[in-house]
């Protein structure tokens, strides 16, 4: 045990994390319109790079990169108030690598293989062996010291991390086949007909996204690509397919690394890339017993703390109390006698009287006026709903007025609300004047 730790270490110490987070998500709508995925909230204080950022540090891995492009400002800034506490005396660093343009003055990073190469000489100056590539927009925790150690065993120069996923969702990833040695044989990036597993053929093995490289071999993967025309510059369209050829692609299992709930033992992993699967993971940690443990302090997960007071409940204007079941409840947040169930509210959230908040996602700073009623609703920061209003019960109305998921959730955001008040004025009469009295 105590080798194992001592060669955990060792192959952590040598390793550089390079975090991909320029992707836009479009899948998400309007809750990207402003920030890249993953700076979207999550959790009730977290923001999504906060998961794979806190896998890092409690892997023993803090030599990070974190690689952005699409509307950055507010995960660059995020970063810098939650992530500054890694020491450069003591060689750990969390760089941050924004679109530069350093090919030429034409192109922005066109593709995640593009991205990386476009910051190679930043990279081989930290003189590490290898190159662990994430994706910044999931959620799970993972234990990379455990992918470390089955990369260096398998021999091979790249390791892609995998999970089974039902056969219907894997159009949206890169599938892969195995053999029994757990070599790559086959991968199809996003292919439209994806097959199933031998044995289970409801399932197929998918690329999460996650992948390892001895350093040498990455860097001569990128500069052979660069040169190719017909290349999209991606690793899962052109970089993993050529290694897996090759025979230099070794499959980890997710299931080995994987840090799961210690009540339910499942391994957890979740693209929250549209708003029903973003919804109903928020959804999953206001239930009893969430897939997702954020509460595990042995694996805590870090973010930028804002400094508030407690939440409170207070009653509403008839001296009745508040009635919460089954939710999140954030710092900053003041409840004035209203019911909250199956929900997440993040700081700063106020409900005023009368309310009734059904399976509701709020991000930071919104208010909801007396006598508002919301079922399956995600509200984007700074969202002032007007007294009365309604949504969730009547899905051709929200559909005019709000965007409305397949799944039937509703999300709203300050724009809309600004449309809604210029063609629906009557739901604020005498807005103003209420606000100024609550």
């Amino acid at each position: 045990m105590e080798k194992e730790v001592l060669r955990a270490r060792e192959a952590t110490n040598r390793t550089m994390a390079l975090i991909l987070a320029g992707g836009r998500g479009s899948r998400l709508h309007q809750l990207t319109n402003t920030r890249t995925k993953p700076a979207v909230y999550f959790g009730g204080k977290y923001r999504i790079i906060d998961f794979v950022l806190s896998n890092c540090i409690n892997s023993g891995i803090r030599r990070i990169g974190v690689v952005t492009q699409y509307k950055s400002h507010s995960l660059l800034r995020h970063l810098q108030m939650g992530w500054s506490f890694l020491r450069n005396q003591f060689n750990e660093y969390l760089d941050l690598l924004p679109a530069q343009q350093r090919m030429d003055e034409v192109h922005w990073y066109r593709g995640t293989a593009d991205a990386v190469y476009q910051n190679v000489d930043i990279i081989k100056d930290h003189q590490q062996k290898y190159i662990l590539i994430l994706a910044g927009d999931h959620i799970y925790k993972m234990d990379y010291a455990k992918l470390l150690l089955d990369h260096i065993s398998s021999g091979k120069p790249l390791t892609v991390a995998c999970i089974q996923v039902p056969r219907k969702e894997a159009s949206a990833y890169g599938v892969m086949e195995t053999d029994k040695e757990g070599t790559i044989v086959s991968f199809q990036e996003k292919p439209k007909n994806p097959g199933g597993m031998i044995g289970n053929p409801e399932m197929t093995l998918i690329s999460m996204g996650i992948y390892v490289f001895d350093a040498r071999v990455l860097y001569q993967m990128l500069e052979e690509d660069e040169l190719m025309d017909d290349s999209q510059h991606d690793f899962g369209r052109d970089i993993i397919p050529r290694m897996v050829k090759l025979g230099l692609a070794h499959a980890h299992d997710f299931a080995k690394s994987c840090v799961t709930n210690r009540a339910k033992k499942q391994i957890y992993w979740r693209d929250v890339g549209t708003v029903d699967s973003f919804w109903a993971a928020n959804m999953d940690l206001a239930s009893v017993t969430p897939d997702l443990d954020i509460y595990d302090q042995d694996w805590p997960i870090w973010t930028s703390q804002v400094h508030l007071p407690s939440a409170k409940y207070v009653q509403d204007l008839n001296g009745a109390s508040s009635i919460v079941r089954n939710s999140v409840i954030s710092a900053g947040v003041i409840l004035s006698g209203s019911s909250i169930w199956s929900s997440v509210l993040f700081y700063n959230v106020r409900v005023h009287s009368f309310c009734f908040i059904n399976e509701v996602v709020a991000f930071p700073d919104c208010i909801i006026h007396r006598g508002c009623r919301l079922t399956r609703v995600i509200l984007d920061r700074h969202c002032e709903l007007p007294r009365n209003l309604v949504v969730g019960e009547n899905a051709e109305l929200d559909g005019t007025r709000f965007y409305r998921s397949e799944g039937g959730v509703t999300l709203i955001t300050r724009a809309m609300l600004a449309l809604l008040r210029k063609n629906e004025p009557e739901l604020f009469e005498g807005f103003e004047e209420y606000c100024s009295k609550v």
